[in-house]
């Protein structure tokens, strides 16, 4: 009886907890979108004028919509991008960040991207890109960038296309939630679930 009760107690109360790699090209506004996420969920984020390009790695820890979500902003320099894949294993989700307003880099980001959907340890995990600085003038939208980018054709994992400014905030609380939601239901967080318990026992 015990056992029944604390389990019923542990899927009612218990946040569910999920790494999100931050991925994008150099100069895209990774950081600065990490640490809008963390002043809109929990007040301590830095603010723009004091973010500097990430060499490496940031972490960044936020409760939302009813679970535990670790960020990992990786570093988008190319000589950077060739660590990102020591992540991919552990993650469950990928929150692509892409200027919105930087045409001439449109195809680097897309290359970067496909790499990423590519490889085999990112399989079924899903993915958010977001077309950031909608807060300045000549941004492309969601809906251009998706057709450049080619999106309708992903149809291995849950992938959605959002415009937002990580400068003032504007559809990053959707964009989280969306995030939240395709892992929740994703089969791989049920895969890396049960990885994880497989390793408690032992």
């Amino acid at each position: 009886m015990f056992s029944l009760l604390f389990g019923l107690w542990k899927y009612m109360f218990s946040k569910s907890e999920f790494h999100v790699l931050i991925l994008g090209i150099d100069k895209a506004g990774k950081t600065t979108l990490l640490e809008k996420v963390k002043a809109i969920f929990t007040e301590h984020g830095l603010p723009p004028d004091r973010i500097v390009p990430t060499v490496g790695l940031n972490i960044g820890n936020v409760e939302a919509y009813k679970a535990k979500l670790i960020f990992w902003d990786l570093g988008g320099q190319l000589g950077l991008r060739t660590i990102w894949d020591k992540y991919y294993e552990d993650a469950h989700a990928v929150l692509y960040v892409i200027d919105a307003t930087n045409n001439g880099r449109f195809d680097d980001s897309k290359n970067a991207l496909d790499r990423v959907l590519r490889n085999d340890d990112l399989a079924g995990a899903p993915v958010l890109i977001v077309a950031n600085k909608q807060d300045l003038s000549g941004a492309f939208s969601a809906e251009e960038l998706a057709k450049r980018l080619g999106i309708k054709e992903v149809h291995d994992r849950p992938c959605a296309v959002k415009a937002i400014s990580a400068y003032d905030g504007t559809g990053v609380r959707e964009g989280v939630h969306w995030l939240v939601e395709a892992m929740r239901h994703s089969q791989r967080s049920e895969l890396l679930r049960q990885r994880v318990d497989a390793a408690a026992v032992f």
